[in-house]
């Protein structure tokens, strides 16, 4: 009976120990995480993986004991991956509906969501496209199915059928163009391809000569260009009017500058979406490190426009 009675006391008190350690390990653990310590993935739109993988880089090499794993992936995986609650920061080009932010509010979760930055979305064509000037209206016509053929745009062109090229069936780059370009109207499927990436589709318009590929700007960047005066040489960025006609004088390319005046006309804002219920937590000190001084300089340099800090304007002429 003795050694029966000693050997539950051994197993209770192990269990004890055990759990007392366990307990210990977890407030160990969850009082790493602060501002700017801890280890979290965030979920981020494709189109901004230059941008974020920069920011990254910075925010760590400041802060040597965090950790931040990013999921790039389509804007919806993004948001889903927010809502599921598998990310606590969503980088995202739209805001969250009613119905997203009553699914925190049911929850309990506080919800921040601040603008990060203005985009835009370019139009690339091969190099060997020398038709670089087209309407809003033009665009829109492709997109639906009502232009087919580079002889619609211009009569002396001998490129055949258009292809349009995006990124992902699943993009914010997809959504704006049905929402903001077609006005709803849904896409011309039989000329429309998705690869998987924004570098998919410039590679895809490098090597497919009639092919017309829908871009984030921060791909087009030429990264030894202080000025942003410059687009990547693989291919042609295309100019763009809100104007009947395409003219030289009319097209504005996605330069900085009118992306900042929101002159071009494919222009939209980029944002961080923060859901995590500890006002300490590092997807607090990352999102705001974003809107930081430092976080915002690097959009600057990225040929986005920044959302917290001035931006000085210059003029620029373009050459056709």
């Amino acid at each position: 009976m003795f050694r029966k009675r000693s050997f539950y006391t051994f197993i209770f008190a192990f269990i004890c120990i055990i759990g007392i350690t366990s307990c210990h390990s977890n407030k160990k653990q969850a009082s790493t995480e602060s501002f700017t310590s801890g280890d979290i993935k965030i979920a981020v739109d494709e189109n901004f993986k230059p941008i974020i993988d920069e920011e990254i880089k910075v925010f760590e090499a400041l802060n040597p004991e965090a950790t931040i794993t990013p999921i790039y992936c389509s804007e919806v995986d993004a948001l889903n991956l927010l809502l599921k609650d598998s990310v606590r920061l969503a980088i995202v080009t739209r805001t969250l509906s009613q119905g997203e932010l009553q699914n925190f509010k049911n929850k309990q979760y506080p919800v921040y969501q601040d603008k990060l930055a203005t985009d835009g979305l370019g139009l690339i064509v091969n190099r060997s496209n020398k038709d670089t000037l087209i309407t809003v209206d033009q665009v829109r016509d492709i997109l639906t199915g009502k232009v087919t053929k580079w002889k619609q745009l211009a009569p002396s062109s001998g490129l055949g059928d258009i292809q349009v090229v995006f990124d992902n069936p699943n993009s914010s780059t997809v959504r704006y163009a049905i929402d903001s370009i077609c006005n709803g109207k849904p896409f011309d499927k039989s000329r429309i391809f998705a690869q998987k990436t924004n570098l998919q589709v410039f590679n895809y318009v490098m090597h497919t000569i009639n092919a017309i590929g829908i871009i984030g700007v921060n791909w087009l960047d030429e990264e030894n260009d202080t000025t942003n005066l410059s687009f990547k040489k693989g291919v042609n960025v295309m100019s763009v009017t809100t104007s009947n006609i395409a003219t030289s004088e009319s097209c504005l390319k996605p330069y900085q500058a009118y992306l900042a005046l929101q002159t071009y006309p494919f222009t939209r804002s980029v944002y961080t979406i923060c859901s995590d219920p500890r006002d300490q937590g590092l997807a607090h000190g990352f999102s705001n490190f974003l809107t930081t001084d430092k976080g915002q300089r690097i959009i600057l340099k990225s040929a986005l426009v920044p959302a917290t800090q001035p931006v000085r304007l210059v003029q620029v002429k373009d050459s056709y």
